[in-house]
């Protein structure tokens, strides 16, 4: 296949940035979107131009690093897929394709299509975990018995990659689908029981505190999520914030 790639390139967070247009051909329909990006940086090298910058790690899906906004979408035209699992056969040939940074206040633009977006971190940091002596007291994964059913909940919220695909696609930026599967993974356990009075609050606080915004039930960020989170995750965190604010 030939390609237009028009290609948002940005020196730092500080620059401008513009979309600037390149051609890319002989590209395979079995190639990865990631993989064709190789090729276009490899021309881009080979003629003397900076290549395009852009986040990947495990490229199988699984570590939300690839996040691009593509030709409009998160992660591209294909639902329930990250950007590294899009393959060329979703284009056509002669296609122009428009890729795009991940755009939020709370994620600032490093590079190109690189975003800043260590404020989930910070989320995290803030509570998303149990505190466990665990050192020479372990336990056997099925001492404490969990309902099938809370168990397969607890598990679909932990399949949250935190690629934040749900923040880019929102009209306010919201993240909280990514707080309420983070809250909803230890809510529907024992073992986040304990802290679960704090949790939500303080997570809530943070989530605010980068610059966020609020959640207008929209629906966007479920549909765009590439791990099926769902929208019942952030009914569960609002109950858990409020149970949290009752003394």
């Amino acid at each position: 296949m030939n390609l237009t790639l028009k290609i948002w390139r940005q020196k730092s967070a500080n620059d401008k940035g513009k979309m600037v247009d390149y051609k890319v051909a002989g590209i395979s329909e079995h190639m990865s979107f990631l993989e064709m990006m190789d090729v276009l940086n490899e021309q881009l090298i080979n003629s003397g131009e900076e290549p395009v910058s852009f986040d990947h790690d495990c490229r199988e899906g699984i570590c939300g690093s690839c996040s691009m906004f593509i030709n409009g979408e998160a992660h591209g035209p294909v639902k329930g897929t990250t950007t590294c699992q899009l393959h060329m056969r979703s284009f056509n040939d002669g296609d122009t394709i428009y890729i795009e940074p991940f755009r939020a206040k709370a994620f600032p633009v490093i590079k190109d299509l690189v975003v800043n977006r260590s404020s989930f971190d910070r989320i995290q940091h803030s509570g998303g975990f149990i505190s466990v002596n665990t050192s020479g007291n372990t336990q056997d994964a099925n001492a404490t018995p969990i309902p099938k059913h809370d168990a397969d909940l607890a598990m679909d919220a932990a399949a949250c990659i935190g690629c934040g695909a749900c923040v880019a696609t929102c009209k306010n930026s919201s993240a909280m689908l990514f707080v309420g599967a983070k809250v909803s993974q230890y809510a529907l356990l024992p073992q986040g029981q304990v802290e679960a009075k704090e949790r939500a609050q303080n997570m809530v606080a943070q989530m605010d505190a980068e610059g966020f915004g609020n959640c207008t039930n929209t629906g966007a960020c479920e549909v765009e999520c590439p791990k099926g989170i769902s929208l019942s995750n952030i009914a569960r965190m609002n109950r858990e914030f409020l149970s949290g604010a009752i003394k």
